[in-house]
């Protein structure tokens, strides 16, 4: 079953990241970051397919090298909460064979930066040894400004805006889900994805959420992990409302423990829990029967992962602009106190000097001084 999957991430430099450290990981390169003088090398990285440059029509000849693309990209930012760059993140169908999936990455980036003007670094992964090994995906950065003849020049604040940037990410993941169907039907596969969520369509599912590969992995080896035991309650618990809501399994539901895990929570203290969250899980499956083939069927279901992983980066992002925001206030306030401070001088300096003895005045070598 095709899986169908699109986020979209900002690069900043207040989180402690740079556009250089992120294409050079991605695209599994070494770049040293002309601003820091750090060196980002990553050649050693598995599991990078391809990486190409995608470029507007009119860019300059330098911009085709990568490390001098986004050194310049960093370059052109000055503050230091800057966002210096954006990634759409995205998922490639492994029904493809590699050369399609390579084709419909390349072709999605081509769109974005004809119509936004921004210059594109597309890295193109395979599923990691420890995930799912239909996780083919693709990390398309993107520059924050448009790439003209000249280099960078305005900031592309259609996509930073928070009415028209939501907007323009809603439209991108239709686009893409339409392009990647048209690919799956050339291609004579019945597979086809959907960019909505279970409710938009109308479906009566519970959405499945996103397992990286790390966490992946880890439950394959038979641990646990804090994320993958609140998703796990969390699917329980969303399981036993619906029955509740329809009059069955009252009497289970009641005694669902509705503690979930937080994201912060430690490693020790989702151990803790779990053995709560199982004793949920068993007093609640006796009477499950009825639910038992949806919930199967939900656990293997792939097409509404994405849901949850963008709720929850969505919620980052919120989380970094307001930062972002207060720093910009605090900046603000101290340039106000400071041009207080120096008008408050200039009025004490004007003021006439009455009945004050002159100064003797200091030879050069009356003592050391310390004014610079």
């Amino acid at each position: 079953m095709a899986i169908y999957h699109l986020s979209v991430k900002t690069i900043s430099r207040s989180a402690g990241r740079s556009a250089t450290a992120a294409a050079a990981y991605r695209s599994g390169d070494e770049i040293t970051d002309e601003r820091t003088g750090e060196i980002h090398d990553y050649r050693r990285k598995a599991g990078v397919e391809s990486a190409e440059l995608v470029l507007p029509a009119n860019a300059p000849e330098w911009a085709a090298d990568r490390a001098a693309l986004w050194n310049a990209a960093e370059q052109a930012e000055t503050r230091k909460n800057s966002t210096v760059a954006r990634e759409f993140e995205i998922a490639l169908p492994a029904e493809l064979p590699a050369a399609q999936r390579r084709r419909l990455a390349q072709d999605f980036a081509r769109e974005i930066v004809e119509r936004h003007g921004c210059a594109a670094d597309v890295a193109i992964h395979a599923p990691g040894k420890e995930g799912d090994n239909r996780n083919h995906h693709a990390h398309i950065l993107l520059s924050t400004r448009r790439l003209t003849s000249v280099g960078f020049t305005e900031k592309t604040r259609e996509l930073d805006d928070q009415k028209t940037g939501k907007q323009l990410v809603t439209e991108w993941r239709e686009r893409f889900a339409s392009l990647q169907n048209e690919r799956l039907a050339e291609a004579g596969i019945a597979a086809r994805v959907d960019h909505r969520s279970h409710a938009e369509r109308g479906l009566d599912e519970v959405p499945g959420q996103h397992f990286g590969p790390a966490i992946a992995g880890m439950l394959r080896r038979g641990a646990t992990s804090d994320v993958a035991e609140r998703i796990r309650a969390e699917q329980v618990e969303a399981l036993l409302t619906r029955a509740k809501e329809a009059g069955e399994l009252e009497r289970q539901a009641k005694a669902i423990d509705r503690t979930i895990l937080d994201l912060s929570g430690s490693l020790e203290a989702a151990k803790a829990e779990r053995a709560q969250v199982d004793q949920a899980k068993q007093s609640a499956a006796a009477g499950m029967a009825d639910f038992r083939a949806q919930f199967e069927a939900h656990k293997q279901a792939e097409a509404g992962k994405q849901q949850a992983r963008d709720a929850f980066e969505q919620f980052k992002a919120d989380q970094q602009r307001r930062i972002e925001q207060a720093r910009e206030a605090e900046q603000r306030n101290a340039a106000e106190l400071a041009r207080q401070r120096q008008i408050e001088e200039a009025k004490q300096a004007a003021k006439p000097q009455e009945n004050k003895p002159a100064q003797p005045k200091r030879s050069r070598d009356s003592g050391p001084d310390f004014s610079m």
